[in-house]
């Protein structure tokens, strides 16, 4: 096989933004992995955005570092956490609820590659070793 078959592109994702949501999903075909929904912040700090990612939770040390925290999503604690996506894509659906019933949506699709820092409601509590200035957002 020649080198130009096994090359590809990398689109990565890299922002701050609050873990929720973290579960395991069992399909009925395929093996079961973890999720988790990550609401991004973004735009200026004194009038913050969020965009929502639901995510593939597929680094061995993220899914290490999710399945440690999930105990204080459930607790309600606030994990902000430095992050980086890979092979993002849109998928829609249509709401089958509230207001917005019968109307399509759009989900934000990701897989989460690697976690750079976590903070537990406010207090530091994991750093990545080795992070570049990219990664130290």
């Amino acid at each position: 096989m020649s080198d130009e078959h096994s090359k590809y592109f990398d689109l990565h994702t890299t922002g701050i933004g609050y873990l929720n949501r973290a579960r395991l999903i069992k399909p009925s075909r395929g093996e079961e992995f973890l999720a988790v929904d990550i609401a991004a912040l973004h735009g200026r700090a004194d009038d913050v955005q969020y965009t929502r990612f639901d995510c593939r939770v597929v680094g061995k040390e993220a899914q290490a570092l999710v399945r440690r925290h999930m105990s204080d999503l459930d607790d309600d604690r606030r994990i902000l956490v430095g992050f980086k996506l890979s092979d993002l894509y849109p998928e829609t659906f249509i709401h089958k609820h509230g207001d917005r019933a019968g109307e399509v949506g759009v989900s934000l699709k990701a897989r989460l590659i690697r976690i750079f820092w976590i903070k537990v409601d406010g207090e530091f509590v994991y750093r990545a070793p080795r992070a570049d200035d990219r990664e130290s957002i």
